[in-house]
């Protein structure tokens, strides 16, 4: 009988959004018409080439603040996107893990995962000596306020659930170019910087395979942790 608690990871590459997002959607449709037999959750691995996601949300398009003009000069990708939260850069030197589990299965809500992907990513940087926590109030993780500088942005969720299963997840700064995201107000956050592990760790930065190996560890670790299931 099924535990609820195998991951199979897929190490996709460097592969583009709208690529990605098509997978992502197969790999949804194959776990909820196997919850019953107990196909494996996923977590698929990933690396953007430059793109600017942007929501549903009413407010995220003037979150862009650069033109078309000004993007495709700059060999960057604009796509739309279905998961919650606003706009948000993606690029090379970043991980991304896309996490296809079965809440039902594993016993979790909305909340519940969305805590355990910060905690996986918290985990994550704390293996570099980079000290990260939630911040009260947002969504993602931050870098503790070091001297005249505020806590910094460094990994941003945007997750969508249907049939009780996710697509989309996590995005960690490992090593991206840090100038592309004044493209955008990241995550409809104005005036808050964003950072990556290499602004933070310098040399003890990882690269970003082994960044996102132990990303994708840890949110298969956090995901059947028990804590997760805590209120």
């Amino acid at each position: 009988m099924a535990t609820g608690h195998e991951f199979v990871t897929e190490r996709l590459g460097r592969m583009p959004y709208a690529q990605a997002l098509a997978l992502q959607r197969e790999r949804h449709e194959a776990l909820v018409a196997g919850r019953a037999t107990g196909v494996p959750h996923r977590i698929l691995l990933v690396e953007h080439p430059p793109v600017v996601t942007v929501t549903r949300r009413p407010d995220a398009p003037s979150h862009v603040l650069a033109d078309d003009a000004r993007l495709a000069a700059l060999g960057v990708e604009r796509c739309e996107t279905d998961r919650g939260g606003d706009v948000t850069y993606h690029g090379p030197g970043q991980a991304v893990a896309y996490p296809i589990v079965d809440l039902q299965r594993l016993g979790l809500g909305i909340h519940a995962y969305i805590r355990a992907l910060e905690e996986a990513a918290i985990r994550t940087c704390a293996a570099w000596g980079v000290a990260c926590a939630r911040e009260a109030g947002v969504t993602g993780v931050w870098t503790a306020p070091t001297g005249d500088r505020p806590a910094r942005k460094i990994a941003a969720i945007g997750v969508r659930v249907s049939r009780s299963a996710t697509l989309h997840g996590i995005a960690l700064n490992v090593d991206p170019d840090l100038g592309h995201f004044g493209l955008i107000v990241p995550c409809g956050l104005h005036g808050r910087e964003v950072t990556s592990l290499r602004a933070e760790a310098g040399g003890r930065c990882p690269a970003l395979e082994e960044a996102s190996e132990r990303l994708g560890a840890e949110i298969a670790a956090a995901l059947t942790r028990p804590s997760a299931k805590a209120p």
